[in-house]
C-alpha cells in the first residue's frame, strides 16, 4: 500500500497578518542600516557585494535576469519593520507571512499609485525575493552562516472573480527575528524617502544608526565609509559625492562637515540637530494668541 504525503508548504505553517492601517511611524532594521545590504545604483547591478571584518562577513549575490536589490527596494523592508513593530507594540500577533495593497506600501514610502509605480513595486519584489544574503551576523557561532533572501515568496491576489486584491509575501527569520527584537530596531525620520540619491539614502541609515541622537556625535573617515557602503565607485569618486552630500548639508536631521587628519585624509563628522520643543502660546480672552 502506497501513502502520499501531502506537502506542507511555508505559507501553510503561517498565520496570515493583514497589514495595518494609518500612518504608521517608519522603523529600520538596525543590521540594515549598518552593513552594505542593498545596491545603491539605479543601474542593474550583478557583481556580489563582500564585505568582510574580523568579526562580520556578508556575501550579496544577484541574478542577472533581475539584479541586486537596491536601496529603494528596502524600503519594502522598513515597511514590513514598521507594521512588525506597531503590532507588536499593540498586544498584536504578528508574522512572516503578510498581506497588504500595493496602495498601502508605495503611500507609506512616499511614493506614487500610478500603473508605473505598481510595476516597479513587484520588479523591486522581483528584486528582493533573488537577490541572496550570506552573513555571520547574529549566528551563534563564528564560523557559522546563513543565508536567505529578503523576501521567500511574493504573489498577487485576486477575489473568486478575478479582481486584485492585493499582494502577500513572506519575509525570512533573519529580518523577522532581528525586527521583533526591540533593540535591533531604530526609527527614522520620514523625510528619508525624499532622498533620492542612494548614497545620501545609505549615508543617512548610517548617521542615524551611530550618531542617534548623541550630543557629542560621531566620525568616520572616508576611506572607512567606502568600504562600509559597497559601493562599486572608486573611492575618489564616492569622496566627490560625499563633499556634495556635505555641501548641501542632504541628510535630515543631522549636521555633517568634514575634517581634515594625519596626511589630509578626509573624515566625516555628524551630529543630531537638537529639536526645538513646540511651546503652545498663550490664548487672550478673545481666542487670539498672546
Amino acid at each position: 500500500m502506497t501513502f502520499k504525503h501531502k506537502r506542507i508548504s511555508e505559507r501553510d505553517q503561517l498565520e496570515l497578518f493583514r497589514a495595518l492601517p494609518g500612518d504608521l511611524a517608519p522603523r529600520d532594521a538596525q543590521d540594515l542600516m549598518a552593513y552594505p545590504f542593498f545596491s545603491l545604483a539605479k543601474s542593474k547591478r550583478v557583481r556580489p557585494i563582500d564585505y568582510r571584518t574580523r568579526t562580520v562577513a556578508i556575501r550579496v549575490e544577484a541574478v542577472p535576469d533581475h539584479g541586486m536589490a537596491t536601496i529603494w527596494d528596502a524600503d519594502v523592508l522598513i515597511w514590513a519593520a514598521s507594521q512588525i513593530v506597531e503590532a507588536r507594540d499593540a498586544g498584536l500577533k504578528t508574522s512572516r507571512l503578510m498581506a497588504a495593497t500595493p496602495y498601502e506600501i508605495l503611500t507609506f514610502v512616499g511614493r506614487g499609485t500610478g500603473a508605473r509605480d505598481y510595476d516597479r513595486l513587484k520588479a523591486a519584489f522581483d528584486r528582493l525575493q533573488s537577490t541572496t544574503v550570506l552573513t555571520s551576523i547574529r549566528q551563534p557561532a563564528e564560523r557559522r552562516r546563513h543565508r536567505f533572501s529578503w523576501i521567500n515568496e511574493w504573489k498577487e491576489t485576486s477575489d473568486s472573480h478575478g479582481r486584485p486584491l492585493g499582494l502577500e509575501l513572506i519575509i525570512p527569520d533573519w529580518f523577522y527575528a532581528g525586527v521583533l527584537d526591540d533593540a535591533l530596531v531604530l526609527t527614522i525620520d520620514r523625510a528619508y524617502f525624499d532622498l533620492t540619491g542612494g548614497l545620501e539614502r545609505w549615508l543617512y541609515r548610517i548617521v542615524r544608526k551611530h550618531g542617534g541622537r548623541q550630543a557629542d556625535g560621531w566620525s568616520f573617515d572616508f576611506s572607512h565609509l567606502h568600504a562600509k557602503s559597497g559601493s562599486l565607485s572608486p573611492l575618489k569618486h564616492f569622496s566627490y559625492d560625499m563633499r556634495e552630500i556635505v555641501r548641501r548639508q542632504a541628510l535630515p536631521g543631522y549636521r555633517l562637515c568634514i575634517e581634515r587628519g594625519f596626511c589630509g585624509a578626509e573624515r566625516l563628522e555628524f551630529v543630531a540637530i537638537p529639536r526645538v520643543p513646540f511651546i503652545q502660546r498663550p490664548v487672550g480672552p478673545s481666542g487670539d494668541k498672546l
